[in-house]
């Protein structure tokens, strides 16, 4: 059975960037997810579509393919002062380092601290990996229509 969105697809996957291992489920265990409904990056779930159960592929893609290009109007300078509210209490202000943000609908956003200034805090929302060329590697091991 070829994988198509709705598929409840178990799968070991690999993402590399830059020569740097970001994730690697080879060595931790296998991921289940179902196929289509935005809990793989889309650009990387197209790649599945329609491979099958035993399948192994490799994808050397491109600068922008995976995460899409990185998109210089989500960077943004915000005040410094507004941070006290929005961070939680283990959590450090600092370069390289994440911020969430809720958003009024319940969705959490989620950017990386470019700068640090007395006044402002500039953060990049685009994906860390955002315009960088990434090797996936894929192994698909079982799959089945979700819901059955």
């Amino acid at each position: 059975m070829s994988l198509r969105p709705g598929n409840l697809v178990t799968l070991h996957y690999r993402l590399e960037c830059a020569g740097q291992e970001v994730v690697n489920t080879f060595d931790a265990g296998p991921e289940t997810f179902t196929l289509g409904v935005g809990e793989l990056e889309g650009r990387l779930e197209i790649l599945l579509l329609g491979l099958e159960v035993g399948d192994h592929h490799i994808y050397e893609l491109g600068p922008g393919e995976a995460f899409g290009d990185h998109d210089p109007v989500m960077v943004h300078s915000l005040p410094r002062a507004d941070f006290a509210a929005h961070l939680a209490a283990d959590m450090v202000l600092e370069v390289d380092g994440g911020v969430d943000f809720s958003l009024p609908n319940g969705q959490v956003l989620t950017g990386s601290v470019l700068e640090i200034g007395a006044e402002h805090v500039r953060i990049d929302f685009n994906h860390p990996l955002a315009g960088l060329p990434v090797t996936f590697e894929v192994k698909i091991l079982a799959s089945e229509i979700a819901g059955r």
